[in-house]
């Protein structure tokens, strides 16, 4: 609403500037006409000439574009704008050329001494007809500019708006989906490792706190995120044997405030174990995250254990690949290198501010 009302004060700023500058012009006429004894009467009377058009700008402006136009009425628009601008300019010139305003002195246009004073009052009443229709041109002119404006802001902020819900809804199919693999995760180790399953569960409830309280934010430290993602390794770890390689590195000592988008990362890390390790044959994880310049760049490579020959992505991936189209657009880098024998996620991201 904020944004609206600034469109409206600098449009009515605007039309106040004009009409300032309009009254002025009688002022200014007498400079240019080096003129040596001010003239009261005529400034009045060039304002009363001036008086037609600042009330067909106010019907215009505040009844007529608001009730017809906008309404996209724009026939009975115009054929009203046109017959009020042309009665107005009629009534007057009657009045000009009646013995009542003769007799008072309102209505010399062609007087010498009144037209080489007033600019504005020498036209003729068709003059003053073509004078009010472009003024009310251009007074819509204005008026559908500061319009544009302002539905392009709504537009803007209702896409914002979208874009938070879908970025709010992608992330919650995120969440139950990352529990659930722990939870088989657990389940599994519950028949090998009784006391590490004890283990698992607690370390499961720490990465749970972080899930459902820090992560609803539209980014999270660095270092917290790179905390989560090395407690679900050590959780992994309960489970698979001493043989699988599985090496984490990143920055010990991450300077000044890094940001990234909350549960990116860990979508491939899952995706690494789910399809990387096996237990008949030696397999490896390796994931390496670095910060470089204003980008954090993420690689996570895998042995290629239990892929399936009609593996497709799935929703974790295609979730991951949505959120980062809308937080990054095009200035992001994902790179896939799917061989027969591994897979390695190469992601670059910048830093969020």
């Amino acid at each position: 609403m904020l944004k609206i009302r600034k469109q409206i004060i600098g449009e009515n700023l605007l039309y106040a500037v004009i009409w300032t500058i309009v009254l002025l012009v009688p002022f200014m006429n007498i400079g240019l006409m080096s003129e040596e004894t001010f003239d009261l009467d005529n400034i009045l009377l060039s304002w009363l000439k001036i008086l037609p058009f600042f009330l067909l700008f106010i019907v215009n402006n505040n009844l007529l574009l608001r009730l017809l136009f906008y309404r996209k009425r724009y026939i009975e628009f115009t054929i009203i704008s046109l017959l009020l601008t042309v009665t107005v300019f009629s009534l007057i010139e009657a009045y000009e050329q009646s013995d009542w305003a003769i007799a008072l002195s309102f209505g010399r246009i062609g007087d010498v001494a009144f037209s080489h004073h007033i600019s504005l009052a020498v036209f003729p009443w068709y003059g003053n007809i073509i004078a009010a229709i472009i003024m009310n041109f251009a007074n819509l002119v204005i008026k559908n500019m500061y319009r544009s404006m302002q539905s392009d802001e709504d537009q803007l902020r209702l896409e914002k708006q979208n874009i938070q819900a879908e970025m709010y809804y992608l992330k919650h199919q995120i969440n139950p989906h990352f529990f659930m693999n722990t939870l088989n995760n657990i389940h599994a180790l519950v028949d090998i490792d009784t006391e590490g399953a004890k283990r698992s569960i607690i370390e499961l409830s720490h990465m749970m706190r972080y899930v459902v309280y820090e992560s609803q934010t539209d980014g999270i430290s660095l270092k917290k995120d790179i905390d989560f993602i090395e407690s679900y390794i050590e959780l992994m770890r309960i489970r698979y044997p001493e043989e699988v390689d599985i090496l984490f590195n990143y920055p010990r000592s991450i300077v000044g405030r890094v940001v990234v988008p909350p549960l990116i990362f860990i979508v491939f890390v899952e995706n690494a174990f789910k399809h990387g390790v096996s237990y008949k044959k030696s397999s490896y994880i390796h994931i390496d995250i670095a910060c470089k310049g204003e980008f954090v760049e993420a690689r996570i490579e895998n042995s290629a254990c239990n892929k399936r020959a009609d593996h497709k992505p799935g929703i974790g991936l295609e979730n991951v690949r949505k959120r980062l189209d809308l937080i990054y657009g095009s200035r992001y880098t994902l790179h896939i290198d799917d061989k027969p024998e591994s897979y390695c996620v190469t992601l670059k991201i910048p830093i969020l501010k």
